[in-house]
């Protein structure tokens, strides 16, 4: 809904918002593409033709194609709009209010989803006072030396205390079919959505959920800082504008 970076999101959905210069939503989708991904699905709404529109001129070379969740019902719900294009091919998951800084981590998830058979979950380690904005997970023991841990369950949004790990579900995942019939089972939640979170929650008790720690940087852009943070990061990595970026953040950092 964008209500966050109101009012511009009255007249440019928020997954087109620039980073420096770049929708972000072009972002993820060249990251799926850096990670060998040829065929990207959008789930968005009706209300968004703009959405339609990038869908047609984006650049990558990647094949797009748009289904529409009408009504805000949950990522599990969103998921399930993609059912039918996805068929039963492996698939990722990624949301573009959660930036990589390249797609090395969804190779990674991808790797571990064709060699265990399982669903691959990226996490990362946060401090426990900020574990209650993401869904936590309870390992099975400690991440190995590639970053892979198992995954025992999931809670969404615990509060510090009562919060399995600091382990976090970042915004990227790898899984196979059998996703979508514990996504058909589900039950609705808080505010009558169907979580994704739900559903993995049920996988891993199963143990057919695996956790890949996220090695790569990252920028939460759901927030009007996070996108601005993410956009000068852009910005600095860019040789053509960070030495004069530089030079005006040393000057007015300074004053």
């Amino acid at each position: 809904m964008g209500t966050r970076f109101l009012p511009a999101t009255k007249v440019v959905p928020k997954e087109l918002l620039p980073v420096y210069d770049t929708p972000a939503l072009q972002l993820t989708v060249d990251e799926a593409i850096g990670a060998g991904i040829d065929h990207v699905v959008l789930v968005s709404n009706r209300a968004k033709p703009s959405i339609e529109a990038f869908a047609e001129r984006a650049s990558g070379g990647a094949r797009i194609t748009v289904v529409y969740q009408d009504s805000p019902r949950g990522l599990g719900h969103a998921v399930m709009c993609a059912r039918e294009v996805v068929g039963d091919a492996p698939f990722a998951v990624m949301l573009p209010d959660e930036l990589l800084g390249d797609s090395s981590h969804l190779r990674d998830l991808i790797a571990e989803h064709e060699a265990s058979g399982k669903s691959a979950i990226g996490v990362k380690r946060v401090p426990r006072n900020e574990v209650s904005a993401y869904g936590c997970i309870t390992p099975q023991g400690v991440p190995d030396a590639m970053g892979r841990v198992g995954v025992r369950d999931v809670v969404e949004k615990p509060n510090a205390v009562d919060a399995p790990s600091d382990l976090v579900i970042i915004g990227r995942y790898v899984f196979g079919r059998d996703i979508f019939g514990y996504l058909a089972d589900l039950k609705p939640a808080a505010g009558g959505e169907l979580q994704l979170s739900d559903a993995i929650g049920a996988s891993a008790r199963t143990g057919a959920v695996n956790g890949v720690l996220v090695n790569c940087s990252r920028h939460d852009t759901g927030t009007p800082l996070g996108m601005l943070t993410a956009s000068v990061d852009a910005a600095l990595r860019r040789k053509d504008v960070s030495p004069t970026l530089r030079t005006w953040l040393e000057r007015r950092l300074s004053t």
